[in-house]
């Protein structure tokens, strides 16, 4: 097997893992999202906690998929290539401060609960600061991968490695992903919003059919 094939498949597997791990740590979060989260969080920290770890392997599979496609980009362009594993490299990072958010606030929440003050506003100061760092830090990954996306299909469109259907689509799509990532960021419309999932579509389907081409046929030579 050649090293570009196993690349390949290497790529493939992570987008699916990246994939699969991100859409199931959304379910797992929903106590951070009720109005009595600190208490929510508290009887739910088992779900929490495993809703954090989906997220981190999600945030180290996007920054190994742009470390292992660097070399692969780079024969068609330094600059994009540079870019691009930079923006997933930032994605994950951003990804894994989400998740130390997330384990601060765990604490916290379970601290509110021994204190037996359901009113301590320093609590609620706390447990309001590290929700918002959990917030603004996915997000911002969200937004980092989008602009990602648009360099990685571009390279590949220029290349020809994956079938040209799949880098049009792929062009297509980013531009969806990016008006909910940037609506959700500045507030206009929920996260877990019909119109949200919707514009996640595109971009979510691509990469599970690209991930599965890249398994079963690899990178065109």
């Amino acid at each position: 097997m050649s090293s570009s094939r196993k690349t390949a498949i290497i790529v493939g597997v992570l987008f699916i893992i990246a994939t699969v791990a991100g859409v199931l740590s959304i379910s797992f979060m929903e106590p951070l999202t009720d109005s009595e989260y600190l208490t929510k969080v508290a009887q739910n920290e088992s779900q929490v906690l495993i809703g954090g770890l989906l997220m981190l392997v999600m945030g180290f599979s996007v920054t190994a998929i742009g470390i292992v496609m660097f070399p692969i980009m780079k024969k068609d362009s330094e600059a994009l290539a540079f870019g691009y594993s930079s923006l997933r490299i930032i994605e994950g990072v951003l990804f894994i401060l989400s998740v130390v958010s997330i384990l601060s606030l765990v604490e916290v929440s379970q601290q509110f609960i021994k204190a037996g003050a359901p009113e301590a506003p320093y609590f609620r100061a706390l447990g309001a600061a590290f929700r918002e760092e959990n917030y603004w830090t996915y997000h911002m990954g969200t937004i980092s991968f989008g602009v990602a996306a648009a360099l990685f299909y571009f390279s590949l469109f220029r290349s020809k490695l994956i079938p040209r259907f799949l880098t049009i689509w792929g062009l297509i799509g980013v531009p969806f992903w990016l008006v909910a990532s940037f609506s959700i960021f500045f507030g206009s419309i929920a996260a877990t919003s019909t119109v949200a999932m919707l514009l996640y579509i595109p971009i979510a389907l691509n990469e599970m059919v690209m991930a599965l081409w890249l398994i079963i046929k690899g990178f065109n030579e």
